[in-house]
């Protein structure tokens, strides 16, 4: 009882401080551009902010492409977890310049920290080939991620990505009292499953589909996403699909120990010859 008590101020107690945080860092927050405003407005508003590499025009982005597309043609078939489904393979490529470089660009990072709203900290880059896929497991069930209490993804789509590559599906933040709702009931069913996911089936039952965002797209497609506030998954594929992540998140994390796989050996190092910590900025 006591022991649960202390955990429950706790709890009160970091959340108030990183209220306070907030509050603080607003005024020092970098200043955008109006098209860089527009990304972080709607990234506040949706979760989610598409774009392109093209538009974004950041001067690393050919070097980091060109890698990108090498590592992820290098990728072995994978090897099954069970009938129907295969894993994905990932390369944690953090500590290749051309990577690194492209994560801390001044501008991507400018626009990241007006939406986390706090000075950040980047983690990683994986390079990542997702495999067809027959039924819903792992990261084909909805979720939300949980490293911290807000993050960023920038995914880059690496091919033309269609239906039958499982392209990458979301359900933008809820704005009216209906949607809160209906939010409220699918993090209940989350928390019921362990936070291990939910279905399609299962999540018509709270969302209907036609309220799902389903991202088919061109190669160099840039997805910004908040996946801990936003609920999302990949789909059901029947051709491989090839995409880069870079990660972000307040400085600190509310969970640093789930953010050490975007740096560390838990995935296979292409190259090990600059294995930087965590960056931060601000």
């Amino acid at each position: 009882m006591l022991e649960t008590l202390k955990n429950k101020i706790n709890t009160l107690t970091s959340e108030l401080n990183y209220r306070v945080a907030l509050a603080k860092h607003k005024h020092n927050l970098p200043v955008l551009s109006s098209g860089d405003q527009l990304i972080a407005q709607t990234l506040k508003r949706e979760g989610v902010y598409i774009t392109s590499l093209e538009d974004l025009g950041l001067p690393s982005t050919a070097q980091m492409l060109e890698s990108a597309n090498y590592y992820a043609a290098t990728m072995k078939s994978p090897r099954s977890v069970k009938s129907g489904y295969s894993l994905p393979q990932i390369y944690t490529v953090t500590d290749l310049p051309e990577f690194f470089t492209w994560g801390i660009e001044k501008r991507l990072q400018n626009i990241i920290e007006n939406y986390i709203g706090l000075p950040i900290a980047f983690h990683g880059v994986h390079v990542r080939k997702d495999f067809p896929n027959e039924q819903q497991s792992q990261t084909l069930l909805w979720h939300k991620d949980s490293e911290d209490r807000r993050m960023m993804k920038v995914i880059i789509y690496l091919q033309d990505v269609t239906e039958k590559h499982g392209a990458f599906e979301y359900i933008p933040l809820a704005k009216s009292p209906r949607e809160f709702f209906n939010y409220y009931r699918v993090d209940y069913a989350l928390w019921k499953s362990n936070f291990l996911g939910i279905n399609d089936q299962q999540m018509i039952n709270f969302i209907p589909k036609n309220e799902w965002k389903y991202c088919t797209a061109k190669a160099g497609t840039v997805i910004f996403v908040d996946p801990r506030n936003v609920l999302h998954h990949g789909t059901v594929r029947s051709e491989e699909r090839s995409t880069v992540f870079f990660v972000y998140t307040a400085n600190p994390p509310k969970h640093p120990e789930l953010c050490s796989q975007y740096h560390d050996d838990t995935f296979i190092k292409p190259n090990n010859q600059f294995i930087p910590e965590a960056v931060e900025k601000g």
